[in-house]
């Protein structure tokens, strides 16, 4: 079995934390995404931030696996929030009308469908302060 295209960047910052993903996110590596950040609810992680910037697709069993990673850290008492969707999460998100629960954004307040309006650009997630290194192996089962 081949590895997910998909790569795993975390930096902490005391209960925060940057995930940043850089490949594709589909039905193979969403495993690896639902690990990544359940791992850090495990470490104490209560404020999540999802940078989405290098990812190049991303179908529905990536937006289940942010959406489940969601309800977990609200549970937690925490945040998730997702920023720099590529275009094909931004779609499947304006399709199904969840775009509030992982973009921060209030109910109601959903961006324009796109080719309409461009939305505002998304808060930069927190910086970084060391060098990116992947954290997690590529194949989880």
């Amino acid at each position: 079995m081949p590895l997910p295209q998909l790569t795993v960047y975390r930096h902490d910052r005391r209960t925060r934390a940057l995930i940043t993903l850089a490949g594709e996110i589909d039905l193979e590596s969403a495993p690896l995404v639902r690990v990544s950040l359940e791992r850090c609810l495990r470490d104490g992680i209560r404020t999540i931030d999802v940078d989405l910037t290098p990812v190049t697709f991303c179908d529905c069993s990536g937006v289940n696996a942010f959406l489940h990673a969601a309800q977990q850290t609200t549970v937690a008492g925490g945040t998730l929030r997702l920023h720099h969707p590529p275009t094909t999460l931004a779609r499947i998100l304006d399709l199904t009308g969840c775009g509030f629960l992982l973009l921060g954004l209030p109910f109601g307040h959903l961006p324009p469908p796109l080719g309409d309006t461009p939305a505002a650009p998304l808060p930069a997630p927190p910086p970084r302060s060391a060098p990116l290194a992947p954290v997690l192996p590529g194949d989880v089962r």
